[in-house]
């Protein structure tokens, strides 16, 4: 019985040991593409804020066209909603957090009469949503890891299609925002209509007012908004994967050393375990040889 119960936590032993292998190497991979993902983030800014502080120049060269092109729509009858997940899980709460404030979006959307046309990027998001009875128009999947701006402008095109056509009167982003290597939250946010960069932005706003002077466009400021706008969404769609991408890797990186761990703690534990029987099948073993002598030395005395 001890010999048959020892096998057994020998098997369990090797097993924990080679997971918490798969969960270090992994913690370690993962580990690697942070500071590379934050690099990335780190480049983008400068064409982001760029592209706000133009942004900023037009509207102020021409306030009703920017009235256009720039605010909250009082009425939003139709909607786009784009969800930026993972393809791979293994990353602790990233996907299931994005996942359910998208949810919790949809929910109080509809909850308003506002119609929902949902895209999705990331592997783990159109299951998700089609196991909830709500089907995504488009999915992308294969690059969340590391998105390239090509990547950012196939899912502006796609996002901006039904806006562009007068279909939907508004887009929303719910993704992750990478504030720093231990902190990430997740956010909602505008994409369509252009969000006003003096509003709600500190940077931007900074940007804003070191721009001095008065500025001539050519061709005018409502056409050259017009022209801006689906530039800018690839400059917000990609900051978001960007984010995204850093974001996913931190949480893998925590939830797999995480993983490492409770591998350890596990292994050390089933190894107490099994020395501890070990000792008792040998206690065992000894007190029948004992009993065994005494009965022969009693035998041998009778």
């Amino acid at each position: 019985m001890a010999g048959g119960q020892e096998r057994v936590l020998r098997r369990r032993i090797k097993s924990v040991q080679a997971t918490r292998k798969i969960t270090k190497a992994m913690e370690l991979i993962a580990a690697s593409q942070i500071a590379r993902a934050q690099a990335r983030i780190a480049a983008n800014r400068p064409y982001k804020e760029g592209m706000a502080a133009i942004i900023v120049e037009a509207a102020k060269g021409d306030p009703r066209a920017a009235k256009k092109m720039l605010g909250t729509p009082e009425k939003v009858e139709n909607a786009v909603v784009l969800c930026i997940v993972g393809d791979r899980g293994l990353s602790g709460a990233y996907n299931s957090s994005v996942l359910r404030a998208t949810e919790r979006l949809v929910n109080e959307l509809r909850a308003k009469g506002t119609g929902i046309r949902l895209i999705v990027v990331g592997k783990k998001a159109a299951p998700y949503f089609r196991f909830r009875g709500l089907e995504a128009e488009v999915s992308f999947v294969g690059f969340a890891d590391k998105p390239e701006f090509s990547h950012a402008r196939d899912v502006a095109k796609a996002t901006s299609a039904p806006f562009v056509a007068g279909e939907v009167d508004q887009v929303l982003l719910v993704s992750t925002r990478f504030i720093s290597a231990g902190t990430q939250t997740v956010e909602t946010k505008q994409l369509l209509p252009l969000v006003d960069p003096r509003e709600g932005a500190e940077e931007a706003e900074e940007t804003a007012t070191k721009l001095e002077g008065y500025t001539e466009f050519e061709p005018d400021a409502e056409e050259l908004l017009a022209a801006l706008a689906p530039a800018a969404l690839e400059s917000e769609v990609f900051s978001a994967l960007l984010e995204g991408s850093a974001s996913f890797h931190t949480s893998q990186q925590r939830a797999m050393a995480s993983a490492t761990e409770n591998a350890d703690e596990l292994a050390l534990s089933l190894t107490r375990i099994m020395n501890r029987a070990r000792q008792d099948a040998i206690t065992t073993e000894i007190m029948e040889i004992v009993s065994g002598a005494e009965a022969l030395r009693q035998e041998k005395g009778a």
